[in-house]
Order: structure tokens, then C-alpha cells, then sequence
């Protein structure tokens, strides 16, 4: 049952990032739109999807964090083909976190610092320290029940027609968002629908979710974002890419430019194995803020960077240079310096001391 609360809530996740606009409040996100009741509220932490491209099919898995108050929620995604939705695996992100974590290493100094004796008390951790059917207009080409959810998926040559089926069907969606439909509908494009479909009431959609899973056909790897731009607070986006090669967004679609986090060839194992395929695939890791939503003006489409170099980031622990049984060097250069100061005066004045006595004589 926790499993299928994850879920539901994941879908809803990533309506509510999408429609700010709405009378209930919602939000939105890189990959749909979600939204709750209008007397309830959902908001989303996090948002992480992993995008798998092999030049035919794209698979997208998406999880989230979720919090507020919303018990019911419905969710819609455009996809520029016909679509099939599983659940997705929420292992998967552990096996990619582990992969693409940063490489830690350790880096000395030789004065001390304010966590250092004598500034204060010389207990230091190692803190780092520098370098995500209403009508003829719109037909259900395949409904299905994943746990809790009730998935519809739909074509749509009016965006009117669209948003009409959606809301008697459960779903309620404002004015602004059937607009921001009308590209995907001149396009032909398809859409995943999913509505709430509880078990138990009085239960409200928090935590981290399982994840779902969506694969269509695409001759080239886009990652829907255009209804994100509804969104009124900043957004970020989180994607790890599997492909042939290193991939880069071809815009940055109104947000700041894109970074990466890792890039590299990876042996896929265990869940990873089973969205990319048993052979060596390439892994790159992107992450973008969106701080002003309203100028996102497109879909994330995705290339072949120029070169498939590999990137790691890497974490300095910086740490104060010292010998064996944890004594400072620079105390121990101090203490040298000092010794040899008090010698000089020392030899100096017992050659001042000789030369007097043999006068006297």
C-alpha cells in the first residue's frame, strides 16, 4: 500500500510543478503537469527522471518528492508518440547517484585556519571545500489501472476537445494550460493522463514516491518542457541521459545554462541494466535552474555533445598539513625557527661573553 501512495504521488508530483496558475495551488515540472484538488495543495521537493535514448525509443523515468495535503491529484504528460506506462524501478536512482557522485580528494594547507588550534580547539571534520471521450476531437487509445492510478492515454486535435475529456474525466485543468497544449496538438503529438485512483481516503501524498515509467517511439531524444513555464517560483531540473554518446540540450530554452555533473561510459548492473540494455552505454548527468519559468519557450531537445570526454566532479577536503601523530607541521617549522632563533642568540652571546674575558687577562 506505501508502494502505491509512492506512486500516486509521483504522478502528481509532477502535475503540480507544471500549473501554477490554477486556483488550487500546483506546480510545475520538467515532464507534465499536476494538480490537485482546488481545495488542496501539493508541492514537489525534487524532481529526478532518467532519459534513455537508443536513436528509436525514448524511455523516461521520473520520481519525486512530494509534500502537502492533497489526497487526489491527476497528472497529464505530452509525448511525441504513441506511449506505453509501466512502473519504473526506484532503485535505479541509487545505482545512478553512486555512479555519478563526486570524486573526493584530499587537499592540505599549511597554516591554520579558524577550526585550527590555536583558533579553535583544532577539531576538524574535513568539511568540503569547493567543487538537480468528448468527442471526436480526442481519442483513448489504451486506459489501464498501474496501483493506484488510472491511466488514460490520448490523442488530441483540439486542445479545447483535449482539455473538455480531461475535465469530465476527473481531471481539472485551467484555461493557460490548454493554450500551452496547442504546439503539442499542431504537432500531433500524444499524452499519459493518469488520475488518482485511491484505495484508502484520508491519506495525503508525501514522501519520496516510486517512480513511473513512460517509452515511446522518437527519432531524435526531446524532454517535454514547455509547461513548465506555468510554473510562479523557479524551477530546476535534474537528468541523467543514457545514449550512444555525450549529450547536450541544443538551448538552454530560457533557463541558465545547463551544467554537467558527470559524463562518462558506464557498465550498466542490476536496474540500471534493465532500461539501458547489458552493453556499455554513455552517461551524462545534467542539472539547470529555471529562475524565471514565464521565459521557457520549448521542449529540452537533446544532441550529440562534441566529444564524448569524460567528466567527473571533484570535491577537495581540505586538511591541515600534518606528521605522523597528528602534530602540525607548521608548529613543528615554528617550533624549529624558534630554536634555532634562541641558539643564534644563545651562540652569539657566549662568543661576546669569551672575547671578554680574554681582554681582562
Amino acid at each position: 500500500m506505501r508502494g502505491n501512495h509512492r506512486i500516486l504521488a509521483t504522478l502528481f508530483a509532477l502535475l503540480a510543478l507544471q500549473l501554477g496558475s490554477l486556483v488550487a495551488p500546483a506546480y510545475a515540472c520538467g515532464c507534465g503537469a499536476m494538480i490537485p484538488d482546488r481545495t488542496q495543495r501539493i508541492g514537489v521537493d525534487r524532481e529526478t527522471s532518467a532519459v534513455r535514448w537508443d536513436g528509436r525509443t525514448e524511455q523516461i523515468v521520473m520520481r519525486f518528492t512530494v509534500r502537502g495535503t492533497a489526497e487526489r491529484a491527476a497528472w497529464i504528460m505530452p509525448v511525441p508518440g504513441r506511449a506505453d506506462v509501466t512502473l519504473g524501478d526506484g532503485a535505479l536512482f541509487d545505482v545512478l547517484d553512486r555512479i555519478t557522485r563526486p570524486e573526493h580528494r584530499e587537499r592540505h594547507y599549511f597554516w591554520p585556519r579558524g577550526d585550527d588550534w590555536p583558533f579553535a580547539g583544532g577539531d576538524r571534520d574535513g568539511a568540503a571545500a569547493a567543487p538537480p471521450g468528448a468527442g471526436a476531437d480526442v481519442g483513448v487509445v489504451g486506459r489501464e489501472r498501474l496501483g493506484p492510478f488510472d491511466v488514460a492515454r490520448l490523442t488530441a486535435t483540439d486542445p479545447k476537445a483535449l482539455s473538455g475529456w480531461l475535465k469530465e474525466n476527473g481531471f481539472e485543468l485551467s484555461d493557460r494550460l490548454a493554450t500551452e497544449l496547442e504546439p503539442y496538438v499542431e504537432r500531433k503529438w500524444e499524452y499519459v493522463a493518469v488520475r488518482l485512483a485511491p484505495q484508502e481516503r484520508g491519506t495525503a501524498l508525501h514522501g519520496r514516491l516510486d517512480p513511473l515509467r513512460i517509452s515511446f517511439a522518437s527519432d531524435r531524444l526531446v524532454y517535454p518542457m514547455r509547461l513548465s513555464r506555468l510554473a510562479q517560483s523557479p524551477q530546476s531540473l535534474g537528468l541523467y541521459v543514457l545514449a550512444d554518446h555525450r549529450m547536450e540540450p541544443r538551448t538552454d530554452i530560457g533557463g541558465r545554462p545547463p551544467e554537467v555533473r558527470f559524463a562518462g561510459a558506464v557498465e550498466p548492473e542490476g536496474p540500471l541494466a534493465d532500461l539501458a540494455g547489458p552493453e556499455k552505454v554513455y552517461l551524462t548527468a545534467l542539472d539547470q535552474e529555471f529562475p524565471v519559468p514565464s521565459l521557457i519557450d520549448g521542449d529540452h531537445e537533446l544532441r550529440a555533445a562534441p566529444s564524448d570526454a569524460p567528466y567527473r566532479e571533484v570535491v577537495f577536503e581540505d586538511r591541515l598539513l600534518t606528521v605522523a601523530g597528528g602534530v602540525p607541521v607548521w608548529l613543528l617549522a615554528m617550533s624549529g625557527v624558534l630554536v634555532a632563533a634562541v641558539g643564534s642568540v644563545v651562540a652569539i652571546r657566549v662568543r661576546r661573553g669569551g672575547t671578554g674575558v680574554r681582554s681582562a687577562a
